[in-house]
């Protein structure tokens, strides 16, 4: 599809958990900008929705001091993504397991909506940002459906099958978070 200006549409898919992994790791908490992030990604291409997926930390009954602050920082910023136009928030739920919480819910929902978007002609570029081998079969099928894929990653948590099928790579290296990121 096309809008008015003849660009065509691209989406943006968020794995939050990811990226959020990735700026504790590699770079200091820093924030980023996500509106700034999406608009960036979508160069050449009019920006359809951005995508953003995630979970809300743990509470247990009765929840922490620590599991109250860790839940309200995370709604203060789930709330400030959905004042974005054209953000969409989809939240998982979080499972506790033998080895810690894992979401549920969360890569599937990225890959429904991507394979949605696609096959419905609704977008012509898909990006990603994430690194999960479950994505590998939606992106498959994305790009049977002649759309592009763009994967932005860290090249330390990225699943080499999904870096390779991908069109378009885009490492978050400094220079890509310097270009988002927000100054105090």
């Amino acid at each position: 599809m096309k809008l008015g200006s003849g660009k065509e549409w691209a989406a943006v898919f968020i794995d939050g958990g990811y990226i959020r992994g990735i700026l504790r790791d590699y770079f200091k908490e820093v924030r980023i900008d996500y509106l700034k992030l999406s608009e960036m990604l979508c160069e050449g291409y009019e920006r359809f929705r951005t995508y953003y997926y995630d979970c809300m930390p743990f509470q247990s009954n009765p929840p922490t001091k620590e599991e109250r602050e860790r839940y309200s920082k995370a709604d203060k910023f789930i709330a400030a993504l959905r004042r974005f136009p054209r953000f969409e928030i989809r939240l998982g739920k979080l499972k506790k397991g033998k080895r810690g919480f894992r979401q549920k819910g969360v890569d599937v929902s990225l890959s429904v909506d991507l394979v949605r978007l696609a096959w419905s002609g609704t977008i012509k570029k898909a990006i990603i940002i994430g690194g999960d081998h479950d994505y590998v079969p939606a992106v498959k099928s994305v790009k049977e459906a002649h759309v592009l894929v763009k994967l932005v990653y860290h090249p330390r948590h990225v699943s080499s099958e999904l870096r390779d099928l991908c069109d378009e790579r885009l490492k978050i290296d400094e220079e890509f978070i310097n270009k988002v990121k927000l100054y105090p």
